[in-house]
Order: C-alpha cells, then structure tokens, then sequence
C-alpha cells in the first residue's frame, strides 16, 4: 500500500480530534487479531502496511488466500496503545472487507470447479470507488480473476458503444486503435452478433444476459462454424452464487460476477489487548 493511500484512510478515520485515543496511557500492549468466523483470508499484506506504518510489530503465519477457522489467530501485534488504538478499525475494516470477498469467490470457484477445470470466475469494474485495488486483490486471493482494472487495460465494446456507432464500425476502430497489447473484447446478446464478432477476429466475446440454454447453442454453434477456437468466451449478467452451478455447465471459459464483490458479506475480525508491559 502506497503511503499516500494509508495517510488518506487514516485522516478519514482519526480526524482532528482523537481524544478517545489520545486520553489512554501510551504504554506498551500485546494483542491478537483473530477471526470469529471460518474464511478465506485476504487483506494480509494491508493490514502490514497499517502496523508498520504506526509502528507496531505484527508477527502472523497466514497470507492471502490462506483459510481460518473461527477463533484463529491471525496477527500477534505489539506497540504503544495510542498506535494499536488508531490502527484497530483501520486493520479490521479491510480485513473483514476483502476476507468477505476472498470468501464469496472461493465458495463460488470451488462451485465452478465440480463442473469444470477449465472455466474461471472473474470480478468486474463494479467496485467501491477508491478501493477497486483492493477489492481486485481479494478476489484473486480467494481464487479469481480480477478482469481489468480500468477501461485502458481491455478495448471493451458494449451495447451503448453498438447504439452510438454501429456494431462494425466500433469494431473497426476499435482494431485500428487499440495497441498490439490490448485485447478487443466484444458484448453481444445473440447469437447472430456473437457469429460477427468472432468472424471479426475479435478477441473475447461477452454473452451479455443469455440464459444457459442460449450459451449452449451459442457455444455449440460457433465451434461447428471453426469460429471459437481463437476466441474467448465470457459470460455476464444475472449470474450469482445461487444460480452459478447452471452457468458453469455451459462451457464458457470466464464467468464475470459483479456479485462476487456486491452481494460478499464482511467477515467478523476482531482486535483485542491482552498484555500491558
């Protein structure tokens, strides 16, 4: 984490009159950070970050991607009780955050994974603004993909691209714009567009919305037309951890999930001090 970030989470979260930190005795104090749930960990290396920055020794033998059952220990940490103070919900707030996000993608992997090894799940730019690193960071920690991080890393043509400029002229300028390390990704809703798409020499195309059935046939129909072996398949839209098992029977090679991020529940981490020196 640059210094920049944690100096600006930290002026948000102390302000300019910590009098409920200031006012204990600034005196040495062990404590443990510890998960009241089971997880997948994510957020490791943050809360590093925190400790060093104020100072506070942080001793654990977890790393991101890590599982936890309840009451485990994650952190043993040792500093003044002014530091430990300030650093407490700072730490727990990105820990239990990107923990609930690792966990909801593991769960959602490992779903995936009893239908087939060669489909990946993905996360998507429907991120908390400010932190999309993080929330990236703990997707791939419990298992995904983090697609891209902004509209520069991937030429994404999208239905309102199509309304604005027409389906061959966007992938047209799109090819003659984008670097040779970009890749050109393509969403379509039908199968007739999905055909185009891939005759274009496009390099991804997205299903936007399709039922599973649809994604079957649309597969099916591209692999008999020689269309889908230089093309990635990725499928978006109304896909969640209680419908994902009809998805992952499709085929697809990337499943993207917005709720991978938005539907995640935080993990219950909890600080507490247990020595005075």
């Amino acid at each position: 984490m640059l210094i920049k970030e944690i100096e600006q989470f930290i002026d948000e979260d102390i302000g300019y009159n910590d009098i409920s930190c200031k006012m204990v005795p600034d005196k040495p104090h062990e404590a443990t950070v510890f998960t009241n749930q089971e997880c997948t960990l994510a957020g490791i290396d943050v809360a590093k970050s925190f400790f060093d920055y104020f100072g506070i020794d942080a001793a654990t033998s977890f790393i991101d991607g890590d599982k936890a059952h309840p009451d485990d220990v994650i952190f043993t940490i040792f500093g003044g009780a002014v530091s430990l103070l300030r650093a407490e919900r700072l730490v727990l707030n990105f820990l239990g955050h990107m923990s609930g996000i690792a966990t909801q993608t593991r769960k959602c992997v490992d779903t995936v994974r009893c239908y087939s090894d060669k489909t990946d799940i993905a996360c998507t730019r429907k991120t908390t603004p400010g932190i999309r690193k993080f929330e990236k960071m703990a997707v791939i920690a419990g298992g995904g993909d983090p697609h891209r991080y902004n509209l520069s890393d991937t030429v994404m043509i999208k239905d309102n691209h199509i309304k604005i400029m027409g389906f061959e002229n966007a992938v047209d300028i799109a090819v003659e714009l984008a670097s040779f390390t970009q890749k050109i990704e393509v969403e379509v809703e039908s199968v007739n567009d999905a055909i185009k798409a891939a005759q274009k020499g496009v390099d991804i195309i997205m299903l936007d919305n399709m039922k599973p059935a649809e994604i079957i046939r649309t597969i099916e129909i591209l692999k008999n037309k020689n269309l889908k072996n230089n093309v990635i398949i990725e499928i978006s839209g109304g896909i969640n951890p209680e419908n994902l098992e009809d998805y992952a029977k499709t085929g697809a090679d990337i499943i993207s999930m917005s709720s991978l991020i938005h539907m995640s529940r935080w993990i219950d981490i909890s600080m507490e001090i247990s020595t005075i020196t």
